[in-house]
């Protein structure tokens, strides 16, 4: 077997590989923590390679989309409240938290539109900065959170992730075309890099909820149920959306793929430090679903290359 048939074969069942391997290793996933935002930084960068600045453009569709995340969020949190505090916040979390700076990437393999997903990312990260002093404080009063403390705090965890790459891709278009070609040229090495980011992610959410287990066991079972309806819910709608603005793949990421690593710190910093295991859990269902979309997505293409062949 050829490196490329086996590459070809494998590529499906990267991110389950990638997941379990995070699984098995947890308790020595903190070594190489400081790489994960390196990784994502080079995953973008790579990806927002093939974007010109005529690509972005803000419409409807972002509008509709920021709709479901923040009012949807707030609805959710109101009607689960009356039955129970914190598994109301967990579900407001796993909707409120802005989408994930991998999310372009993810769409990119998919084939949707990275340019939709980029804005959407950029507009739902300033929405959650914006909104999250107000409505954090209200949920939980002795947080203390501030309007300029969490503008600040979320603006350096997430803004430079996305506006790095995307500066820095757009600039090289201009001044150094050939080696902004090659790097373009070379997108797959992006899904590789989310494969090793993947198992440091994982293996940082199962390190984090394994303490906290067996003291909590029922609440965090039914905060990861939360998380999965969240979930599931989420990229059904986002798909919705997508569809009437013709682009299903796009819409789904936009709503569907999160960005826990932010969901887990507002939890532990300004709610009841419990509910971080709704994120937590949400990172292995996203995830799963982001595998199953790209099995299914690599099995039509060799599919269809079977059949042109």
């Amino acid at each position: 077997m050829s490196l490329n048939s086996f590459r070809q074969k494998i590529k499906p069942w990267m991110l389950p590989i990638a997941m379990l391997t995070g699984l098995i290793f947890y308790q020595y996933i903190h070594y190489v923590s400081f790489l994960s935002p390196c990784l994502i930084f080079v995953m973008l960068l790579i990806t927002f390679c093939r974007l010109k600045i005529s690509d972005f453009h803000i419409g409807p569709y972002i509008w509709l989309l920021l709709g479901v995340q923040l009012a949807g969020s707030t609805a959710i949190y109101f009607a689960i409240r009356p039955f129970n505090e914190l598994i109301a916040q967990g579900a407001f979390i796993c909707v409120f938290c802005p989408t994930a700076t991998a999310a372009p990437t993810i769409t990119g393999m998919l084939g949707g539109s990275i340019s939709k997903v980029a804005t959407y990312s950029l507009f739902s990260q300033v929405s959650v900065a914006i909104l999250a002093p107000s409505l954090l404080s209200y949920m939980n009063p002795g947080a203390g959170i501030t309007f300029a403390e969490s503008m600040t705090r979320i603006s350096v965890m997430v803004l430079p992730l996305i506006l790095g790459p995307l500066v820095i891709a757009l600039v090289m278009e201009r001044t150094a075309p050939r080696v902004h070609h090659a790097i373009a040229s070379h997108q797959g090495l992006s899904f590789y890099i989310w494969a090793v980011a993947l198992i440091i992610v994982v293996g940082n959410s199962v390190s984090f909820l394994v303490p906290r287990f067996r003291q909590n066991v029922w609440l965090i079972l039914v905060l990861a149920v939360v998380a999965f309806v969240a979930c599931i819910i989420q990229f059904w709608l986002g798909r919705k959306i997508g569809r009437h603005y013709g682009d299903m793949i796009s819409g789904a990421q936009s709503l569907g793929q999160k960005n826990t690593v932010l969901a887990v710190w507002l939890a532990l910093n300004y709610l009841n430090p419990l509910v971080s295991a709704a994120p937590a859990a949400y990172v292995a269902w996203h995830n799963i679903v982001n595998s199953w979309q790209i099995y299914m997505h690599e099995r039509q293409k060799q599919k269809s290359g079977h059949a042109a062949s």
